[in-house]
This record gives structure tokens, C-alpha cells and sequence, in this order.
């Protein structure tokens, strides 16, 4: 019918409507010069979203920074020295905590012959149960928060 925005076009709206909702309620600092999301362009609303949030899927991430997720989770074992260390938040891209809260750990990177610059930083009381983990590809730059469910 002329005039009647077809169905795709009124999901679409209301796909950007909730992204702009979503994008309101998250801190300044979480949205910050961050890159688009490492997953494939398409058309779907969730990637659509996860773009606008700057949120990335646990199973879209590289094979690497899921082992390394589980390995949080597990308590080690970890490959580098400083994995574990407190990550102190110089850069103010994450949502700010008291000093200790956050955690890195380096993703290893193939081919690359020291640690390279994926880390995955998590922060919160008990560090084999973070509250919340963000993932890094370009050494603190720019973080995704990672959606652990997906």
C-alpha cells in the first residue's frame, strides 16, 4: 500500500529505536572511540544493536579470547606473567572503580612473538566470577563488553 511503511522498515525502526535507547543508558566512557564490532556486516537487528552498544558475543569472538574467557572462569591456568594482574583503567574507557577491581589477560595473537595487543580485561569481588569482562583488540583503545550468554 503506498504511503504504509513496509514490515521491514517499521522492524528496522524500531531496531534503531531500542539501540538508541540502549546506546542513552550506557556510560560515556564505554562508547569512546571504540571500533565497529569484529563480527561480519548483515542486516540482522541483534548485530545491528550489538554495533550501536558496542557489544560482542562471546562466540563471535576469536577462538583465543574464548579460551582465555574460560579460563578466567577456571582460574588458570595462563600463558603470560602478568595475566591476572590489576588493570588500572589509565585510558578511562571502562565505567570507573576502585583501583583492584579490574583484571587483565592477554589473548594470545598467532603469529605474533610477544603479547600483542588483544587483551580481555574483567572487573569485578571475585575474579574467577567477574561481574562484567571487555574484550580489547587494539591494546585498551577501544573495548567491547563481552555478552558471556551469547
Amino acid at each position: 500500500m503506498p504511503g504504509r511503511p513496509s514490515p521491514f522498515f517499521r522492524a528496522l525502526a524500531l531496531t534503531l529505536t531500542l539501540a538508541v535507547a540502549s546506546v542513552a543508558s550506557l556510560p560515556t566512557a564505554a562508547l569512546s572511540r571504540s571500533p565497529a564490532a569484529e563480527t561480519a556486516e548483515t542486516s540482522s537487528g541483534q548485530e545491528i544493536v550489538d554495533a550501536l552498544t558496542n557489544v560482542v558475543a562471546l562466540s563471535a569472538l576469536p577462538v583465543q579470547a574464548q579460551d582465555v574467557h574460560r579460563r578466567i572462569h577456571a582460574g588458570g591456568p595462563f600463558r603470560y606473567e602478568k595475566d591476572g594482574t590489576v588493570f588500572g583503567n589509565r585510558e578511562r574507557l571502562l565505567p570507573r572503580r576502585p583501583r583492584g577491581f579490574y583484571r587483565e589477560y592477554t589473548v594470545p595473537t598467532p603469529g605474533a612473538r610477544n603479547r600483542g595487543a588483544r587483551r580481555i580485561v574483567c572487573g569485578g569481588k571475585e575474579v574467577q566470577e567477574p561481574e562484567t569482562c571487555f574484550y580489547t583488540r587494539d591494546h585498551y583503545a577501544s573495548f567491547q563488553l563481552i555478552d558471556p550468554k551469547r
